[in-house]
């Protein structure tokens, strides 16, 4: 008994953050999932949630990147009856019902991630830390790549402008 809660008191003063996911990431379309992009690393830490991409093939430019609510990258009609790409993940991820943007780390969403700048040559290699969540959080979820940037905000449109989704993983 004196070795189990031993070593319940280590795991908490030191780091039993071991448990880490690895995410593959496809791009996707409006007829649903199609090519290997990469992978998305997610493990917890005393400090929070560290965020890892190795990812290729993409546009150059920033790209909004967010948590979903859904694991799933399945295309799905938009209220206009369109079919739009990895629709089906929902929308960004917000357990505590905030309904609005406030970037990463910040009091809105626990969905917003820091845009990801991809290179002219399509790759984007960047870690991060997100201190407000866990990877417990995140399962049954989905990691989402838009086609534009993020302004963290509704303003001038929905969803920090990111546009159309162009990337997609889920978490498990």
């Amino acid at each position: 008994m004196k070795k189990i809660i031993f070593t319940f008191i280590t795991c908490l003063s030191l780091t039993c953050y071991s448990k880490e996911i690895t995410v593959p990431m496809y791009q996707v379309t409006s007829t649903g999932i199609g090519s290997h992009i990469g992978t998305v690393t997610l493990q917890d830490s005393k400090d929070g949630l560290v965020i890892e991409t190795n990812l290729n093939n993409l546009p150059a430019g920033p790209h909004g990147f967010h948590i979903h609510e859904f694991a799933s990258c399945d295309p799905q009609k938009d209220k206009n009856g369109i079919m739009q790409a990895a629709l089906a993940a929902g929308n960004h991820y917000d357990p505590h019902h905030t309904n609005h943007h406030a970037g990463p780390n910040g009091n809105g969403h626990l969905g917003d991630l820091p845009y990801l700048s991809v290179s002219e040559a399509g790759t984007n290699k960047i870690r991060f830390l997100m201190k407000n969540i866990t990877v417990h959080q995140l399962k049954n979820k989905s990691l989402i790549i838009h086609e534009n940037t993020d302004n963290y905000k509704d303003i001038p449109l929905p969803q920090g402008g990111s546009g159309l989704r162009i990337g997609c993983g889920i978490i498990p």
